[in-house]
């Protein structure tokens, strides 16, 4: 599937600022499952420097910085990304352990995967809840993923909340509502109880055409052995295929954020506004 999006954020100052180094991750991946056509970037006020990067978990980032004071800031992306994978499940399991829970990964994938099985001081609500339902599906790893996706889909009321971090995992159980990231942070942190590496991902989804308003996504996910890292998205209760692009993805929450960076000034007010389109369009429109 071929998209094409635009993705504008702008920020407003009520008094001059300056503007600290920003990191932006607003540049899809490329990799096996999406391919990445075109991009542009457009940044304003112009920075004083800028690069291209590759973080440490194999997100693209741009790293800016600046010079002078502004009352504005406007960070504007175009681009052109496939996406390939129309049948989330084309895998085979190629360890045995991997079919059962907790999940027990060989001894080199287990030192590259430490920190996305880190539990994160994680609640015994959370715990009890993902027990619960490893145990209904007969502590079997597929089963549990396509039921505690399931579950968090139907049983937790999904709320638009633009900024802000995502809740503790326990809290958006206990509430029964929470943004999309509220729910992916959930859902990583119940596989993690159960061994299964996992993370938290950034991106866009495909959504509903007739829909005028857009906005970023989060989804989580999990490294199977034969597999490698595969997509479960449980604000809409998908495994992830082709209607998802993804943009960065990492064990910690803010080391996915679009953007990262601050702004110093006294007393100064902030606000933000994003706007993003994201269409399909045909190969011959290209």
């Amino acid at each position: 599937m071929l998209f094409k999006a635009t993705h504008v954020t702008e920020y407003s100052y009520s008094r001059p600022v300056f503007i600290e180094p920003h990191v932006i991750r607003l540049c899809p991946r490329s990799d096996g499952v999406q391919r990445l056509r075109k991009f542009r970037i457009t940044i304003d006020p112009a920075p004083a420097g800028l690069t291209e990067c590759l973080d440490i978990e194999g997100n693209a980032t741009t790293e800016a910085w600046f010079s002078h004071e502004t009352v504005k800031f406007r960070i504007a992306t175009e681009f052109l990304v496939e996406t390939f994978r129309s049948n989330p499940f084309d895998f085979l399991l190629s360890e045995g352990s991997a079919e059962t829970l907790p999940l027990e990964y060989s001894s080199q994938d287990a030192r590259l995967l430490d920190p996305y099985r880190d539990a994160f001081a994680q609640d015994s609500s959370v715990r009890e809840f993902a027990k619960g339902i490893a145990n209904g599906c007969g502590r079997k790893t597929l089963p549990f993923l396509d039921e505690l996706n399931r579950r968090l889909y139907q049983e937790i009321d999904c709320v638009i909340r633009e900024t802000g971090d995502p809740a503790a995992p326990e809290l958006t159980l206990s509430q029964r509502r929470g943004s999309c990231r509220d729910l992916a942070v959930l859902f990583v942190a119940a596989c993690r109880s159960q061994g299964i590496a996992a993370r938290f991902v950034s991106g866009y989804q495909e959504g509903d055409p007739a829909q005028d308003i857009r906005y970023l996504h989060a989804w989580a996910e999990v490294y199977l052995p034969g597999a490698g890292w595969r997509g479960y998205d449980p604000t809409h209760g998908l495994a992830v295929g082709i209607g998802h692009i993804a943009l960065a993805a990492s064990y910690a929450p803010e080391r996915a954020a679009p953007v990262s960076g601050n702004f110093r000034g006294t007393g100064a007010l902030t606000r933000m506004v994003s706007r993003i389109e994201i269409r399909k369009i045909e190969e011959q429109s290209v």
